[in-house]
């Protein structure tokens, strides 16, 4: 039986720049690759056991960056990274402590794409169950 190991997103970006330098500025992501070297339109970036892509689409094949969910991410001591952050982007939620057991907060990133940070608390939930 096959096993499944990782998962990578690769997401569309309309500035490839501004992508890299929100990744790396304000989440501490490193960049990996960039290609081509000169006038780059994709790169990947890396933070631990995270990996994100992204691509500038020149042809415009696909449609503008659209996503209908939400981008988890497994994260340790997400009150610290929330207090690191609050003041340089956009928050979606929290953070607050929900009925399962996470601690959770939400981020717009410079695409408009939602990413979610998430870690196991044994903390009180901090709002209703829905």
């Amino acid at each position: 039986m096959f096993k499944l190991k990782d998962l990578s997103l690769m997401l569309k970006t309309g500035d490839l720049q501004a992508s890299i330098d929100f990744y790396t500025e304000i989440l501490g992501f490193q960049v990996c690759t960039l290609w081509p070297e000169q006038n780059p339109t994709f790169c990947i970036l890396d933070h631990g056991d995270v990996r994100v892509m992204f691509y500038v689409d020149e042809n415009q094949c696909d449609p503008e960056p659209v996503l209908t969910g939400h981008l988890y991410i497994d994260a340790d001591d997400v009150q610290d990274l929330y207090e690191r952050i609050k003041d340089q982007v956009e928050i979606v939620w929290g953070p607050e402590v929900y009925h399962y057991g996470r601690r959770e907060f939400a981020i717009k990133d410079c695409n408009g794409y939602v990413l979610a940070f998430s870690e196991s608390t044994n903390e009180p939930p901090t709002c209703p169950a829905e």
